[in-house]
């Protein structure tokens, strides 16, 4: 590693202002900020020192992710083959088996065919994320002459995540450059915006493209295979059908149909409890939306309806389908969009477990309403933490008058 410092600290002057390369700048440092912490500290007699910075938290929640994605992958996989050996459906034959067929035996009990499978739907998925991103951060970073910022990388692992696994790979070209442009950089980039990218990208796609985001053929890697999610089954014939087909511990292992980061609330949850120990995630904002979705849902089932499957739906299910437990761990607590006081959090967080039951539950046609829910916080982030702080000053000249 010494000497590759050496040949970043050589290059260094080539790139730096006057230099041959000044205006290659941008992709030099990011490069260079990819293996090396940043040099760079602050001066001057206001400042907090602290050993924390935007790459350190980034980093931290690509590790956070790590475990949802191997799972993710061999899910996949599992998915795929176990569909293809009980016969209901075959494999497109696409450019994907290229690649599988160097590995795979095709046997959904062997872990390593499975991994391999899913590796080989899901990579291509984030290497386009990951290429389009960086592309365009770089492009408005080279205009307003400011450096990439990490977050661009974190955002592109979990709108990968939330990718069905045989998506057209066109489409995640387009909605991660919708993420990007329109849920960031239009407002001035990291820390001005005020939705979360990654979900920006995947609503539009939703709603752009509903045939290849939704519905019961989209989620395994398989032609003319009919795998409906645990929602949609909620959806068409409540707890009762949702348990027929399903035990609680496999949707909570998550050896279920989904997208590649949503379906496994057990390794999610491990990745959530390192963005809570390293206080990168907010336990108040974890501990509101399962408040709100709590209070929500046991609010639905004392209620009941003759009509509506979804009222019966209980809490414990609500936090293990769909993308609740992804959207918990790495949307909601995401610090830009969120709210940044104490008691905003908690509002937040309740407002966040309101909303993702209620449009479960009232609107059956659109069961997974998690990324709607998070999105919608998003826009009153701002004005619960302005509520609060207007609160906090009354307090305050409250005091102070009464000791005057």
């Amino acid at each position: 590693m010494d000497r590759l410092r050496k040949v970043f600290d050589n290059l260094k002057p080539r790139f730096s202002s006057g230099g041959k390369y000044e205006k290659w700048w941008v992709i030099f440092d990011v490069i260079e900020n990819f293996f090396y912490s940043s040099s760079r500290r602050t001066f001057g007699l206001l400042h907090i020192r602290d050993s924390s910075n935007v790459q350190r938290i980034m980093v931290t929640v690509m590790a956070a992710t790590i475990p949802a994605v191997i799972y993710g992958m061999y899910n996949i996989g599992f998915q795929a083959l176990s569909g293809a050996a009980e016969g209901g459906g075959k494999f497109t034959e696409d450019w994907h088996f290229i690649f599988i067929n160097l590995v795979c035996n095709y046997d959904p009990t062997s872990f390593i065919d499975c991994l391999w499978f899913g590796a080989c739907y899901f990579l291509p998925i984030y290497a386009v994320t990951f290429i389009v991103a960086i592309a365009w951060e770089m492009l408005f970073a080279t205009i307003r002459n400011h450096e990439i910022s990490e977050g661009a990388f974190v955002t592109t692992i979990l709108f990968a995540l939330c990718c069905p696994p045989d998506v057209p790979l066109w489409q995640v070209a387009v909605g991660i450059s919708f993420g990007i442009v329109i849920g960031k950089e239009i407002f001035g980039g990291t820390g001005k915006n005020f939705l979360n990218p990654a979900l920006t990208g995947r609503v539009f796609l939703y709603f752009a493209y509903p045939t290849y985001w939704s519905g019961d053929s989209v989620w395994t890697a398989l032609d003319g295979y009919s795998s409906p999610t645990i929602l949609g089954i909620g959806a068409q014939e409540g707890l009762n059908g949702i348990q027929v087909n399903y035990s609680w511990f496999e949707a909570f292992v998550g050896s279920i149909p989904g997208s590649a980061g949503e379906t496994s609330t057990l390794f999610i949850l491990l990745g959530l409890l390192l963005l809570l120990w390293t206080r990168v995630a907010s336990w108040r904002i974890v501990i509101g939306v399962l408040i709100g979705t709590l209070t929500t849902s046991i609010l639905f089932n004392s209620i009941g309806s003759d009509t509506n499957p979804m009222f019966s739906v209980t809490f414990i299910w609500h936090i293990v389908i769909g993308g609740y437990a992804f959207g918990l761990a790495f949307m909601a607590v995401e610090p830009v969009t969120g709210s940044h006081t104490n008691p905003g959090r908690w509002i937040y967080g309740i407002l966040i477990g309101i909303m993702v039951v209620l449009i479960r539950v009232i609107n059956p046609a659109f069961p997974e309403g998690m990324m709607l829910a998070i999105l919608f916080a998003n826009l009153f982030s701002p004005l619960i933490d302005h509520y609060v702080k207007e609160s906090n000053i009354k307090k305050r000249l409250k005091i102070q008058a009464n000791y005057e």
